[in-house]
């Protein structure tokens, strides 16, 4: 356990976070508006790639030396680290070092948090645009051994898609790693789609793949992304209203306080950690959704038109709201929470991993999140979780399938079920310490 801090330690750390969180919102509010002015005035149409990828490169340095002060030098020491791996490097090995390397220099910095900050900072800070960048160096690292390294007939259908031929220039690569419409807070999206966002073929190719005149269009339409925008700035205030008074009056302490403990009833207590899992949300929603905002406003997250026509901006969502509260299994739950994380985990890792793909790819989710104990008791319960979901899921639910009150019956368990089993295994991620985690499990 690591010794309490002295007073003007935990004040002096406080006002650290809350600037923190104040530079995170500024930062964030800005890029939305310099996102619609990038998509206005510097679109494909008016400015050329380099011209885009310079301004989107430019002002995203300065988004993190501003919100991150001198901590900031090492987003760019990782980036430029893994510029001369991918430059030097063999290409059979290329994903192998470059994962070594920024996995290895993420944890060096989570270690660092723990021995100087003593479990202070617990929000926004330098780590977090180091974990983005980390996905984002090792996502082009194993797009490009596919795309060079290995036979066509030897990737499977999104990996041949995704697949990166040639290595990218230096301006291109500074572009996609820390631009300004990601640095702060994600999330990672593919090389390809990125460099065609920025090229003007983002949409472009999206709508081709929709027979138009067939539906009476005599050309392409031209998708606005400004409906998308204004939706998710409305979660984001919604977000944003809950967290200031859902989180700050149902703290996850309280679950381990001892008059709790002592005089409230079992199912209350199940009851109470619901409820306390429900307030830690918004925080997530908030972040998550501005940052999708930010991305659409600059025209880049376009995912094509769905089976009513509708113009869909969800290529860079992380979330899916609807779907996480109404989760009848695990795997939906975590299928769609942190969207963005779990497509990277399953690209570099469960897709490549030669046996125990599932507990390599949770423990690497434990690894990537940090070292603080509450994340390794969390992943590895999610182990433990999963398989005893596809079990039940593969034994029992066809039995439940024969007549629609069956079906409603054990859709209503299995959602009380799945809620509270996420409850269970994310209350040591959000309490951090072994010891309030053994409490809380006692």
């Amino acid at each position: 356990e690591t010794p309490s801090p002295p007073p003007l330690r935990i004040a002096t750390i406080f006002c650290f976070v809350c600037l923190l969180q104040i530079n995170f919102v500024a930062c964030q509010l800005f890029a939305l508006l310099a996102a619609f002015w990038f998509r206005i005035y510097l679109g494909p149409s008016h400015a050329s790639s380099a011209v885009r990828h310079a301004f989107a490169t430019l002002f995203g340095i300065y988004f993190a030396v501003f919100c991150f002060g001198w901590y900031s030098i090492h987003l760019f020491v990782l980036v430029m680290m893994n510029y001369g791996i991918m430059n030097m490097a063999s290409i059979p090995n290329i994903h192998r070092y470059s994962f070594v390397v920024a996995m290895g220099y993420l944890t060096l910095c989570h270690i660092s948090r723990i021995y100087i900050f003593h479990y202070g900072i617990l929000t926004t800070d330098f780590s977090g645009p180091l974990m983005i960048i980390t996905q984002k160096i090792t996502t082009l690292a194993c797009q490009l051994h596919d795309g060079i390294g290995r036979q066509a007939e030897e990737l499977t259908a999104e990996q041949n898609r995704l697949a990166v031929k040639t290595r990218p220039s230096l301006l291109e690569y500074l572009s996609y790693l820390l631009n300004f419409m990601s640095i702060i807070a994600g999330p990672c999206s593919n090389y390809k789609d990125y460099i065609a966002f920025i090229e003007g073929r983002h949409v472009h190719m999206k709508l081709l793949e929709v027979n138009w005149k067939q539906k009476g269009y005599d050309r392409l339409p031209d998708p606005s992304p400004t409906g998308a925008v204004m939706y998710k700035l409305c979660i984001t205030l919604v977000s944003l209203i809950l967290f200031l008074t859902l989180t700050k009056n149902f703290p996850m302490a309280y679950i381990i306080d001892n008059e709790f403990l002592d005089k409230t009833p079992f199912l209350s207590r199940l009851g109470y950690l619901y409820v306390v899992t429900q307030a830690a949300k918004p925080k997530y929603y908030f972040a998550w959704t501005l940052a999708d905002a930010v991305n659409n406003a600059a025209g880049y997250g376009f995912s094509g038109v769905d089976e009513r026509g509708t113009f869909r901006w969800d290529l860079l969502s992380n979330l899916n709201i609807w779907n996480i509260e109404t989760a009848t299994s695990f795997k939906m739950y975590i299928e769609n929470w942190n969207i963005q994380t779990a497509a990277w985990l399953k690209r570099v890792c469960y897709d490549r991993a030669p046996w125990y793909p599932t507990a390599l790819t949770f423990i690497l989710s434990a690894l990537w999140h940090g070292i603080y104990p509450g994340y390794y008791f969390t992943f590895l319960t999610g182990i433990l979780i999963t398989l005893a979901a596809r079990a039940i899921r593969n034994n029992c639910r066809h039995y439940f399938l024969s007549s629609v009150p069956l079906k409603i019956a054990y859709d209503v368990v299995t959602w009380v079920v799945t809620q509270l089993a996420v409850s269970y295994t994310v209350a040591p991620f959000v309490m951090l310490a072994v010891e309030p985690t053994i409490k809380f499990y006692r």
